[in-house]
């Protein structure tokens, strides 16, 4: 008799860590993704079967051209938000882009890599152009107002601020050496514009390059 019960209590015991389990990667998954995810799944926003991230721009190029989103369609788009003074994650992530969309060759024609700084104070079209060349030679890269700025990272549900100085660095002020605190995901946008998916910015070249002929 006593057994048995102790079999029952392994069973239980056994099936509530399952459970347990499966629920705390379902957290995990939901507060470790972008914004726009978190809000998507709290909100009850799976049966739309996409997460609201991305929207219009209205931006400039590296070489001064105005660029809106209307002129990708019928074009993947591979997002990232950064910057050009960006000491790691930027610079890392950009090459990544470059390394899987080479392996690519021709296939990958139909994606069109895209950065969007989130300092343009600082990030004009000349420096935008200097910093491209060391990438891959389709990138686009893109800068704006204050305001323009702002708006397509809300889009995109994308954090970013100006870190602040560290105490006793230069008296506390940057004078216009600063870093930036910003949320880095690589985002995979339809030929019409939507979400699709979306890569960490320390994806491999490998899985970024798998994730993407998914989509092609």
């Amino acid at each position: 008799m006593n057994g048995e019960r102790n079999r029952r209590r392994q069973v239980l015991a056994a099936v509530a860590a399952v459970v347990l389990a499966w629920l705390g990667y379902g957290f995990y998954q939901i507060f470790t993704a972008p914004e726009g995810f978190r809000s998507f799944f709290v909100s009850g926003g799976a049966g739309r079967g996409t997460a609201d991230i991305g929207g219009a721009f209205d931006l400039v190029d590296q070489h001064g051209k105005t660029r809106t989103d209307g002129g990708f369609r019928g074009q993947l788009m591979l997002v990232f938000f950064g910057y050009t003074h960006c000491p790691d994650v930027c610079p890392i992530g950009l090459q990544t882009m470059t390394d899987a969309l080479t392996e690519l060759g021709e296939a990958g024609n139909v994606v069109r890599p895209i950065f969007i700084t989130v300092d343009p104070a600082r990030d004009t079209p000349e420096r935008l152009n200097e910093y491209a060349a060391n990438f891959h030679p389709r990138l686009v890269a893109l800068t704006g107002s204050e305001e323009q700025i702002a708006r397509v990272a809300k889009a995109y549900r994308v954090y970013y601020a100006k870190a602040k100085p560290k105490d006793g660095a230069h008296g506390g002020h940057d004078h216009g050496d600063y870093l930036m605190d910003h949320s880095s995901f690589l985002y995979l946008m339809g030929a019409d514009g939507r979400y699709l998916t979306h890569f960490p910015s320390n994806v491999s070249a490998a899985d970024l390059l798998a994730g993407l002929k998914r989509y092609i």
